[in-house]
C-alpha cells in the first residue's frame, strides 16, 4: 500500500489481525463505498471513545495487516492500549470489531423491474463458464445481496462443484417446470449454499439430467413463443426473493441458450447494463471461433424478437503467460474489440482445481487467493 496523498499527517499501522476480519474489513468497506484506511480511523475514534469493556477477539492465528491513520490519533490509541495493558493487536481488532457492527451490510432496493439476470455464457465447454458464475455468485452474496445460481447445463457441473448431487431423473426439475410437467413449487428444489460470509443468501438451483432432453421438447412444443420465454416463465414465480439471478449457461447454441439469452435480456424501464451476458473466453483462437457463432446467436435473437441484450464483458479465464506469444497476442485480440470490454483476467491457479476437488465454494475455500480477490472485483463491476 502506498501513502495517501492528504494534508492530514498519517502514520503507517503494521500489525497482525485475524484472517476473517481482515477479509471482512475489506468486503465490508468497499460496499459501502469507505477506503479502508478511513473504516480504520472512524474504528479507533469508536474505540477510545466506549465506556465499556469491550470483547476479547482471538487474535492467535493471524496475517499481516496495514494501512494509514492520522499520526496524532495512532499515537493516543498506542498510549491508550498500553495503559490498558492491552496488546496493540488487540486493541485494533476491537476498533475493527466496532466499525463493522456500526456498519452492517446495505439494505438492498430491489429494483421495480425485478432482479438483475446475469448470463455466463459461451457455446464452447471448457473456457470456466462454471468457475466465473459460481465465483461471481458468491462474491455477489458477501455483499449481501440475495443470489439464485442456477445450473442450467444438463452436465450439471456447477451442482458437483458445490457438493450436490443432480436432481433424481424422475423428479420435479428446472426443465419439467419449463415444459409445464411440474408436480411442485420452484423454490422448493432450492439448496442454501454453506457459507458464514454467504450468510443464507446464496442458493442453488441444482441441474437434472433431463436437461438433455429439453431442445427436444421446446422444439416440439406448441405453445407460442414458449421456445425462448420458457425459463423466464418457469424463473418468475422465485424471482422475488432474489436480487440477481446468475445462469450457468449450457455449452451449446440451441434453444436451451435462446432461452437464457432471452431470460438475461434488459426489460422495460430497466437501467442499461444491469442485466445481460458475461463471456468466459480463453486466450486461444478456439474461443474467438466460438465467440463469432456465439454473437451471430444473440444477434439473430435480438432482431428477431426485437429485444437488447447488453453485453457485459469478456473474462479471459486460464491465462498463463508462460505460454508465450499465443496467448499474449491473443489477449490483446479480446482487448482490441474494445466492446464487450475484457473486464478481467484470470490467471491459471490452483485455487480453483483445488475447491472444485474439496466440493468447497473458491470463496470460502480460498478467500483470500487472488481467484477470489478477482471474482470480488468483478461482482463490485456488475453490481456498480
Amino acid at each position: 500500500m502506498t501513502a495517501p496523498n492528504m494534508a492530514e499527517d498519517r502514520d503507517k499501522v503494521v500489525t497482525k489481525l485475524p484472517a476473517q476480519l481482515r477479509r471482512e474489513l475489506k468486503i465490508r468497506a468497499a460496499t459501502v463505498g469507505v477506503d479502508i484506511q478511513d473504516a480504520v480511523t472512524e474504528g479507533i475514534q469508536a474505540w477510545r471513545a466506549a465506556d465499556r469493556p469491550l470483547g476479547l477477539i482471538d487474535t492467535a492465528r493471524s496475517d499481516s495487516f496495514s494501512t494509514y491513520v492520522p499520526s496524532a490519533l495512532y499515537k493516543g490509541f498506542r498510549e491508550d492500549c498500553s495503559q490498558q495493558g492491552l496488546p496493540y493487536n488487540q486493541g485494533l481488532a476491537q476498533a475493527i470489531r466496532l466499525w463493522l457492527d456500526a456498519h452492517p451490510l446495505p439494505q438492498r432496493a430491489r429494483m421495480a423491474t425485478g432482479p438483475r439476470r446475469i448470463a455466463f455464457g459461451n457455446q464452447k465447454g471448457g473456457v470456466g463458464k462454471t468457475a466465473m458464475s459460481a465465483g461471481v455468485a458468491q462474491a455477489l452474496a458477501e455483499m449481501g445481496y440475495r443470489v439464485c445460481i442456477v445450473d442450467f447445463d444438463a452436465q450439471g457441473h456447477l451442482t458437483k462443484q458445490l457438493g450436490h448431487d443432480h436432481l433424481p431423473i424422475k423428479s420435479d426439475s428446472l426443465v419439467k417446470n419449463m415444459v409445464g410437467d411440474r408436480a411442485s413449487d420452484l423454490r422448493d428444489l432450492l439448496i442454501e449454499v454453506d457459507g458464514d460470509s454467504f450468510g443464507s443468501r446464496l442458493h442453488l438451483l441444482p441441474a437434472c439430467t433431463d436437461g438433455f432432453l429439453l431442445d427436444a421438447k421446446l422444439a416440439t412444443s406448441r405453445e407460442v413463443r414458449v421456445k425462448e420465454t420458457a425459463l423466464e416463465k418457469a424463473l418468475a414465480e422465485l424471482e422475488q426473493d432474489f436480487d440477481f439471478v446468475i445462469i450457468d449457461c449450457p455449452p451449446s447454441l440451441g434453444y436451451a441458450m435462446d432461452n437464457a439469452l432471452y431470460y438475461a435480456r434488459k426489460r422495460d424501464g430497466e437501467p442499461d447494463g444491469s442485466s445481460g451476458i458475461i463471456i468466459p473466453v480463453q486466450a486461444e483462437d478456439s474461443s474467438a471461433d466460438a465467440y463469432t457463432l456465439l454473437r451471430e446467436q444473440i444477434d439473430s435473437l435480438c432482431g428477431d424478437l426485437g429485444i437488447v441484450i447488453d453485453d457485459l464483458g469478456f473474462i479471459v479465464n486460464l491465462f498463463d503467460i508462460r505460454k508465450g506469444y499465443v496467448v499474449t497476442s491473443s489477449l490483446e485480440g479480446w482487448k482490441s474489440l474494445g466492446h464487450p470490454a475484457v473486464i478481467a483476467v484470470v490467471n491459471e491457479l490452483k485455487d480453483q482445481r483445488e475447491a472444485v476437488r474439496s466440493k468447497t465454494p473458491l470463496l470460502i475455500y480460498a478467500p483470500d487467493g487472488e481467484q477470489s480477490e478477482i471474482m470480488r472485483n468483478i461482482a463490485q463491476r456488475i453490481a456498480a
